[in-house]
């Protein structure tokens, strides 16, 4: 019967404890991936611990929706870690509360599951463990400022302490003073209108100008325009065509290019293309460095 009392005295004392540490936090923080899986909210786990947490009077964010207090203050909140020791034969999880040191604050008891499927027997384990929150009357209550600093700005501040601190307080600033006055300054400003100037940064107008991109300039250009009776007749060929007179003879090569109505040609003589333009069709080579255009009468 001793035996009894004094483990329930010792619970109650453990619970006491525990709801008193508790209450120094304003949130349970809740990751969307436990250490302990690979997935995030695996077996929604994440989703289960949150939700029983908001029922039992906690205010649970997950880790990656922090509240703006939260966010600038990470001690008010304790991090909801799944422990999970479950063997070949029972799902066993434990519920641990770490506070921004890293340290736990609050175990739960262990949940135990006999379920075979993982989600059922998750489920049920982190609820067993969930348990060790009943009956306890959460309520957040901030940590009071402690052993605050008084800092004197004013002379008039000392009022506010007692006559022996105030009458040092007076002696010290009136010692101040008295040094203040014999110093000499590190640092004589002898600035005058006239030596004060300062320098113009107004943007000036560059006489850079953008070079002009120009274009290569033949040396010289020669057009030849046909005769009407020199007329070639296009015989279509394996790659092209082969223009031939009227004797008939063959006067040249056409090869065709990736490019409709453009040939690259060529004669006994001279190597270069075809091509149509402004509706007739040009022979275009160089000749002694000069570049021939030369109309052709083609018949296809």
């Amino acid at each position: 019967m001793k035996i009894v009392i004094a483990l329930v005295f010792t619970f109650i004392g453990f619970s006491s404890f525990a709801q008193t540490n508790l209450d120094d936090y304003k949130y349970i923080i809740v990751p969307k991936k436990f250490d302990a899986f690979k997935n995030m909210n695996e077996h929604q786990t994440s989703t289960l611990v949150k939700h029983l947490f908001t029922g039992k009077g906690f205010v649970a964010v997950y880790d990656d929706q922090l509240p703006e207090d939260l966010k600038f203050n990470r001690c008010l909140g304790v991090l909801a870690d799944l422990q999970d020791d479950s063997s070949l034969f029972s799902t066993k999880t434990t519920i641990n509360l770490k506070d921004c040191n890293d340290k736990i604050v609050f175990s739960t008891m262990e949940g135990i599951s006999k379920e075979k499927e993982y989600k059922a027997a998750y489920n049920e384990a982190i609820r067993e463990s969930m348990r060790s929150f009943n009956g306890m009357n959460y309520s957040y209550t901030a940590k009071d400022q402690k052993d605050e600093a008084v800092t004197v700005n004013f002379r008039n501040d000392v009022k506010k302490l007692d006559e022996s601190k105030a009458s040092k307080v007076l002696e010290a600033e009136k010692a101040a003073e008295e040094v203040n006055v014999k110093r000499a300054p590190n640092v004589i400003s002898e600035e005058t209108e006239k030596t004060q100037y300062y320098k113009d940064n107004t943007p000036v107008e560059s006489n850079i100008k953008k070079s002009e991109t120009q274009k290569p300039a033949f040396k010289s250009l020669e057009v030849k325009k046909p005769s009407p009776a020199a007329m070639l007749y296009a015989q279509a060929t394996d790659n092209g065509y082969q223009l031939v007179d009227s004797s008939p003879k063959v006067r040249m090569n056409l090869l065709k290019s990736s490019t409709d109505n453009v040939f690259m040609a060529k004669t006994d003589s001279k190597n270069g293309m075809v091509y149509q333009k402004d509706g007739n069709w040009v022979f275009e080579y160089y000749e002694n460095d000069k570049l021939v255009q030369e109309e052709l009468n083609i018949k296809f």
